[in-house]
């Protein structure tokens, strides 16, 4: 019969195999507890921008984050999701540019506190630029906000028509959360405009015989008109007189607008038909033929005062104005001339390329 013998265990091997399970236990917890509480749990080298499109769960993220390089580790991030309750991420941009800890970043995700995004809308744009432009850092396209430019609920509610709206698209840049609507884009935009173009400037408005509208379209042609700050409130003062005494504005913008492009007219083009050929019809156009600045909005609120009525475009790309027609008359042939100069000269340097 076999016997096995009797191994004893003093006690004290006892207590020390203890104390060694103790501080391994200890160790392993420390280690975790450092690593879900260290304030670089989640870094980027640089910027990042992550954007959820809907809503996440955690396997989702963890791919996006690995493949950022966000994050190293998927069975830590999981650990430390799961241990502290994130397990669903809601849609929206995500700035990454700071160091976080677990609890920090996934509690963020979690309840959807966003990052904006900036949107910035130029001056002197049509409405398809615009479109473009607003739509390029959010979620929506950009067909999504013309339509809301086109709804005659909407455009109702925020007081403006059709022909209108593009001069109330106010040139700013405005920060925004990517998931934000297009009405809720459309009414921010708006809201700029009350605020930087009308509140200011009420009582100027009240001043002028003109609806707010009508003020706008005059400022967008001014917008269009001048290549410089410098020369809107002369522009303006331009206009104004013509208007005051019922002439035609005779605005070459509004011929270009009709016409659906901007480049140099042609004698025909002054003889479409067209209600924004200010040319063929007599006072202002329907509406905006861009989306002016608030500079060219201040020049037509308050205009240069002087006698001009006419003027001409200059070589160096700024106009000669004129107070009567027969001075306006000489003007003309002189740029016509430099013109044709310019002309030759383009044509003599195609041949010596050939």
């Amino acid at each position: 019969m076999n016997i096995k013998p009797h191994i004893a265990v003093s006690s004290d091997e006892f207590i020390f195999g203890l104390l060694v399970l103790f501080i391994s236990a200890f160790l392993v917890a420390e280690s975790r507890w450092s690593r879900l509480n260290s304030e670089q749990a989640i870094a980027s080298d640089s910027p990042y921008h992550l954007y959820l499109d809907k809503k996440t769960d955690l396997a989702e993220l963890s791919d996006s984050l690995i493949q950022a390089g966000i994050v190293k580790s998927r069975e830590e991030l999981r650990w430390a999701a799961e241990l502290l309750g994130w397990k669903r991420f809601r849609e929206g941009h995500y700035l990454i540019d700071q160091k976080y800890t677990y609890d920090a970043f996934l509690s963020k995700l979690a309840r959807g506190i966003q990052d904006p995004v900036s949107v910035t809308i130029l001056p002197g744009k049509d409405m398809g630029s615009i479109a473009a432009m607003v739509s390029k850092n959010m979620q929506f396209d950009s067909l999504s906000f013309r339509k809301v430019l086109t709804d005659s609920t909407i455009l109702s509610a925020g007081k403006v028509d059709t022909h209108g709206v593009i001069g109330r698209l106010y040139p700013n840049t405005y920060s925004l959360f990517w998931t934000a609507t297009p009405k809720k884009v459309f009414k921010r935009i708006l809201n700029e405009f009350e605020k930087a173009v009308i509140n200011p400037h009420k009582a100027q408005f009240k001043t002028l015989d003109y609806s707010i509208d009508e003020i706008i379209t005059l400022a967008s042609i001014v917008e269009w008109e001048a290549k410089s700050k410098a020369e809107q409130a002369t522009i303006s003062g331009l206009y104004w007189n013509r208007l005051k005494r019922g002439m035609r504005l005779q605005a070459d913008p509004t011929v270009n607008f009709a016409i659906g492009e901007r480049r140099r007219l042609l004698y025909e083009d002054y003889r479409i038909d067209h209600p924004y050929n200010t040319y063929q019809y007599r006072g202002l156009p329907p509406g905006p033929i861009t989306n002016p600045s608030l500079d060219a909005i201040k020049a037509t609120l308050y205009p240069e005062e002087h006698d001009y009525l006419y003027m001409v475009a200059s070589p160096d790309g700024s106009h000669a104005f004129s107070k009567t027609f027969e001075e306006h008359k000489r003007k003309s042939a002189k740029w016509r001339k430099w013109l044709q100069k310019q002309y030759r000269i383009k044509e003599k340097r195609k041949e010596n390329s050939r």
